[in-house]
C-alpha cells in the first residue's frame, strides 16, 4: 500500500466519516445561493496572505466619453427638473416631464445593450448616474436604479432566450414598458424560499390558441414600481402535477415575465416606504395563465429561478445601494461642513469646536471609504466579475454607515435639519435611510448569516471542495477527493497558523507588501489580520462545524472582520490611483484607525466568546497576547479630517466630486453660494476679529476694512442668514383643523372623491 493510500484509508477515512455527520443538510435555496456569482479579492482576504500586487494592478473604474457626456448632460437635466420638497409633499411623485425624460433619454435601459435599444453602459457608469439623481431626489433615484438592478432586464440579459431578449429588451429600453419585480410576499420576507406563491403548469388558452402554460395565483408587497409596471417580473413555486414537462412534481421557484394587463393581475394601491414617494406597493395574481414562453429562459429554467436571481443580485446588490449610499455619505460631508464653516456660536465657526470636529471627521471618513469601495467594486464588476460575498458587504456596509454619517450630519445642523419645508435639504435623506436598511435582504440577515456565512463557504481557498467531496454519492470518488482536498486545507492551516503567529508579534514586519510610502504600514497591518482572520475562521470551523451556522453572533463578528479587510483594501486602492495625495493622508488615516479599532475588538469578542476555550486561549497567545490595543483615530488625525470639508479645496472636491448643484435658490444652493462668500470673506474677517470688531460697519469707519471689501461681508452676512432661516407654514396648510368651515368641507369632500378614485 502507498502513502498516499495508507493516509485515505487509515487517516482520512474516519475524519471524513466525522464531518459527513456533522456537516449540516445544505437546503437547494442555499446551494444555489452559494453557487451563484463568483468570488474576487475575498478570497485573497480568506487566504490569510492577501497579494497586494494583484489588487493594485486592477484596472480603476472609469467612464467612457460617451458616458461622462450622459452624466453631465441627461443627468443634469433631470436633476434639474426636480424639487424633492414638491414631489415629497405636494405631488406624491416625479412630476409628468420627469417620466417622460427618463423614458426618452433611456435612464431605464442604462444597462442593456445597444443592440437592443439601451445604452449599454458599465456597472461603474451606472453607478455614478444612480450617485448623482441621489444627490438631488431619493424619489427619482430609486425610480432609474430599479430596472438597471435586479428585475427583468437583467435576468432577460443573463438568461433569457434570443427571442425573449428581441422581444422584451428594446421595449424595456425605451421606456415603452416600465419593469419591477415581485419576490416578497406577507409570508416571504427574508426567507424567500417560504414563498407560497405558486403555478401549475397545465394546458390552457392563450391569445385564441390552446398552449402548455402556467396557471398562477401570487400576493407580492413591497413591490417598487408595481403601481405604475407593465411588465411584472415575478417569483413563484412551479408544480407539474400532471407530469407536463417531466416526472417532478415540485420543480422549485421559477421566474417569469407577466404583462399587467392579463386577466387576473390586480395591481394595489400605493405603500408609502418611510415618506419616500417613490412608486411601491402590493399586487396579485388570481388563475392568471401565461404561455411557457413567458418563463425567462423558457421551459428549460424552470425551477432555477432562484439560482437566476441570487446571480442577478451578486451583481445588482453590489451596485444600486452602494451608489446610493456612497451620494448619501458625500453629500453629509458637504453640506456638514459647508454648514459647520458658516454657522457661528460665541463668535466662532462650529466646526472649530472638537465635539463638532468628531462627527465631521467620521462623515469625512465615511465619505472616502465608501466612494473607494464603490469603486473597487465597479472595478471588479466591469472586468466581469459577480462577486457575491463583496456585494452583500457593500449592501450591508454602505447603508449602515451612511445611516452613521446622515445622524452626524442632522446632529451637526441640529435645528435646521430638523424643521421641515422647501429649505430643508436633510430631511428626506434621514427619513429615507431606513429603506436602504432593510431591502435586498435585511441588514441584521446579511450581517450574521450571509456576509461570513457564505464567504466562509465561497471564499475560503478549500471549504467548498470539501463540502462538495462530502456530498458526492459515490462513496470511492467521496473519499478520494475528500482525502486531496483535506491535506491541502491542514496544509495551508499550519502554514496560516505561523504566519499569523509571526505577524501578530512583530506587526506584520516581514510580510510582502508593496513600498507605499506613508501607506506601506497599513498593508502591513492588513496582511497581519488577514492572517489572524484566517486562522480564526479555520478554527472555528474545525470546533464547531455545523454549529457555527447557529452561532450568529460568532458568524457575525467574523463577517465585520471581513468586511473591514475588504474596505480598507479598498481606501489603500483608493489613495493609490489618486496618486497618494498628501492632503487626502487625513482620510485614510482615520479609516485605518476606525477600521483596525473595529478588526481588534471583533477578534477580542471572537476569543471571549469562542465555546472550546482551549482553543480560544491559544488563538489569543498567537494573535493577540496584549488585547485588543487600537484605540480608534487619534485627537490629531481627527481634527485634521474634519479639516477636510471645513474650507474650499482640492481634497474637499475629491471627497465629494460629481453631486448634484441646481442653482435654484433652495436650502443646498444657498448653502453653496454661502459657503463660497464666508471663505471668500475669511481675511476680512480676521482683520476684524484681530481689531475686536464685529460690525463690519464700524470696521469700514475705522479704516479697519474698505467699502468693497465691508460689502463683500456684508453679501457674505446676508447669504448665512438665508441658510440659517428654517421654513414656517400657516396653521391651515398643515391641518384641517385650522380651516374654515367652508375650507373643511372642501377639504373633506376632496379627501373622499380621492379614496373613490382609488
Amino acid at each position: 500500500m502507498d502513502f498516499q493510500a495508507f493516509r485515505r484509508d487509515i487517516i482520512t477515512k474516519p475524519i471524513f466519516s466525522w464531518a459527513r455527520r456533522v456537516l449540516p443538510a445544505m437546503s437547494d435555496t442555499e446551494r444555489e445561493a452559494l453557487e451563484a456569482g463568483d468570488v474576487w479579492w475575498d478570497a485573497d482576504l480568506f487566504t490569510g496572505n492577501p497579494d497586494w500586487s494583484k489588487l493594485l494592478a486592477t484596472a480603476p473604474a472609469r467612464l467612457t466619453a460617451e458616458e461622462r457626456a450622459f452624466l453631465n448632460g441627461p443627468v443634469d437635466e433631470l436633476c434639474a427638473m426636480l424639487d424633492d420638497w414638491k414631489i415629497n409633499w405636494e405631488w406624491r411623485d416625479l412630476p409628468t416631464e420627469a417620466w417622460d425624460y427618463i423614458k426618452r433619454e433611456k435612464f431605464f435601459g442604462m444597462i442593456i445593450p445597444k443592440q437592443y435599444g439601451g445604452l449599454g453602459f458599465s456597472p461603474y457608469a451606472h453607478s455614478e448616474v444612480v450617485r448623482k439623481i441621489s444627490s438631488r431626489s431619493l424619489t427619482a433615484a430609486v425610480t432609474v436604479m430599479v430596472p438597471n438592478s435586479l428585475g427583468p432586464g437583467e435576468l432577460l440579459m443573463r438568461f433569457g432566450t434570443r427571442e425573449q431578449q428581441q422581444r422584451w429588451l428594446p421595449s424595456l429600453a425605451d421606456g415603452r414598458e416600465i419593469p419591477c419585480f415581485g419576490l416578497t410576499s406577507p409570508e416571504a420576507g427574508s426567507d424567500a424560499a417560504s414563498m407560497i406563491d405558486n403555478g401549475v403548469i397545465c394546458r390552457g388558452n392563450f391569445d385564441g390558441r390552446e398552449v402548455l402554460g402556467v396557471r398562477l395565483n401570487w400576493h407580492k408587497r413591497y413591490i417598487t414600481l408595481g403601481p405604475v409596471a407593465t411588465l411584472l417580473g415575478l417569483a413563484f413555486k412551479a408544480y407539474d402535477p400532471e407530469h407536463l414537462v417531466g416526472p417532478q412534481e415540485e420543480l422549485g421557484i421559477t421566474v417569469a415575465l407577466i404583462p399587467t394587463h392579463l386577466p387576473g393581475v390586480e395591481i394595489g394601491r400605493r405603500h408609502l416606504p418611510a415618506m419616500q414617494v417613490f412608486q411601491n406597493g402590493p399586487n396579485w395574481g388570481r388563475d392568471v395563465f401565461i404561455p411557457m414562453d413567458y418563463i425567462i429562459g423558457g421551459e428549460a429554467r424552470l425551477g432555477q429561478g432562484w439560482k437566476m436571481l441570487m446571480t442577478a443580485l451578486a451583481a445588482g446588490r453590489g451596485i444600486s445601494l452602494p451608489s446610493l449610499s456612497a451620494a448619501g455619505a458625500a453629500y453629509a460631508a458637504r453640506t456638514s461642513g459647508a454648514y459647520a464653516r458658516i454657522r457661528e456660536q460665541f463668535n466662532v465657526p462650529i466646526g472649530k469646536f472638537e465635539g463638532i470636529e468628531v462627527p465631521l471627521a467620521r462623515i469625512a471618513g465615511t465619505a472616502y471609504l465608501l466612494d473607494a469601495a464603490r469603486r473597487l467594486t465597479c472595478a471588479a464588476l466591469n472586468q466581469g466579475h459577480h462577486p457575491a460575498v463583496i456585494s452583500g458587504i457593500m449592501k450591508l456596509q454602505a447603508t449602515e454607515r451612511m445611516r452613521l454619517a446622515i445622524d452626524d450630519a442632522m446632529d451637526i445642523h441640529a435645528g435646521k435639519a430638523v424643521i421641515d419645508g422647501p429649505q430643508n435639504y436633510m430631511g428626506a435623506l434621514y427619513r429615507s435611510v431606513p429603506v436602504g436598511i432593510t431591502v435586498e435582504g435585511a441588514n441584521i440577515l446579511t450581517r450574521n448569516l450571509i456576509v461570513f456565512g457564505q464567504g466562509a463557504i465561497r471564499a475560503h481557498p478549500f471549504m467548498l471542495e470539501e463540502m462538495n467531496a462530502l456530498g458526492e454519492q459515490d462513496p470511492a470518488k467521496a473519499l478520494d477527493a475528500f482525502d486531496k482536498v483535506f491535506w491541502k486545507h491542514v496544509g495551508h492551516s499550519i502554514a496560516t497558523l505561523f504566519r499569523a503567529w509571526g505577524r501578530s508579534w512583530t506587526g506584520g514586519a516581514f510580510a510582502t507588501v508593496p513600498n507605499a510610502g506613508q501607506a506601506t504600514g497599513f498593508y502591513r497591518q492588513l496582511s497581519r489580520y488577514s492572517a489572524g482572520f484566517a486562522l480564526c475562521a479555520d478554527m472555528a470551523l474545525l470546533t464547531l462545524g455545523g454549529a457555527l451556522k447557529r452561532k450568529e453572533m460568532l458568524s457575525a463578528r467574523f463577517g465585520d472582520i471581513l468586511s473591514e479587510l475588504y474596505l480598507l483594501s479598498a481606501v489603500l486602492k483608493r489613495w493609490q490611483d489618486e496618486g497618494r495625495q498628501p492632503a487626502d493622508f487625513a482620510a485614510l488615516e482615520w479609516c485605518m484607525a476606525s477600521g483596525f479599532r473595529t478588526i481588534e475588538c471583533s477578534f477580542a469578542e471572537i476569543l471571549a466568546n469562542l465555546p472550546n476555550r482551549f482553543i480560544a486561549v491559544v488563538l489569543k497567545f498567537l494573535i493577540q497576547p496584549l488585547g485588543a490595543r487600537v484605540l480608534g483615530p487619534s485627537d490629531q488625525v481627527t481634527h485634521r479630517c474634519a479639516q477636510l470639508v471645513l474650507e474650499p479645496s482640492e481634497a474637499r472636491d475629491r471627497l465629494t466630486p460629481d453631486l448634484s448643484h441646481v442653482e435654484d435658490d433652495r436650502g443646498l444652493a444657498r448653502l453653496e453660494n454661502a459657503f463660497r462668500l464666508v471663505s471668500a470673506a475669511e481675511d476680512i474677517a480676521r482683520r476684524m476679529r484681530a481689531a475686536h470688531i464685529h460690525d463690519w460697519r464700524e470696521a469700514v469707519k475705522k479704516g479697519v476694512v474698505t467699502q468693497t471689501e465691508g460689502d463683500q461681508l456684508a453679501a457674505a452676512h446676508e447669504a448665512v442668514a438665508k441658510v440659517i432661516e428654517v421654513d414656517d407654514f400657516a396653521p391651515e396648510a398643515l391641518s384641517p383643523i385650522y380651516r374654515k368651515p367652508g375650507d373643511v368641507h372642501q377639504f373633506f369632500q376632496e379627501l373622499g372623491e380621492q379614496k373613490a378614485a382609488s
